[in-house]
């Protein structure tokens, strides 16, 4: 998906939880460890770009912890208030920046299947303690999210 503004985008991010392990997947064009999500398009809120994420990304069947919103007619919703909002820098030195609206996610599934016109990658399924395990490299941002969303999830 393109940008919808030079400097800033707002994206929907997914900590999938299953059995006390959160699945990750090595992004394609950084080629670091890090959670389900991507730009949320003009025609969305974010729970529709969660959502369409999940399905294109690894195909999984989940539900959010906690707080799923409410329709209150076909022109109003309550959207779910995301666990965490995070802003960051694509690269450093660079004037686009991303604010990401994070959620924790249950999978009801554990089958992945990205959808056929995605980069094929690799996915993973963490402990907690494999996520500060140091061959795996993962981001310090993204462990601490990792992490929480565990929690979050064994809570629910």
């Amino acid at each position: 998906m393109s940008h919808i503004h030079e400097k800033i985008d707002f994206t929907a991010d997914a900590f999938i939880v299953h059995k006390n392990k959160v699945l990750l997947r090595i992004h394609d064009k950084y080629h670091v460890w890090l959670q389900i999500g991507g730009h949320i398009e003009l025609n969305e809120d974010p729970i529709e770009a969660l959502f369409r994420e999940i399905e294109e990304e690894c195909g999984l069947k989940t539900e959010l912890v906690g707080d799923r919103g409410e329709i209150f007619d076909e022109r109003n919703k309550r959207l779910p208030v995301p666990r965490f909002l995070h802003r960051h820098k694509i690269k450093q030195g660079e004037v686009h920046e991303h604010i990401n609206c994070i959620y924790v996610l249950k999978a009801l599934t554990t089958e992945i299947k990205p959808r056929e016109n995605e980069v094929p990658t690799e996915f993973k399924w963490f402990t907690s303690e494999e996520l500060s395990n140091p061959q795996y490299e993962i981001l310090p941002h993204v462990q601490f999210y990792a992490k929480e969303a565990i929690k979050i999830a064994a809570q629910d």
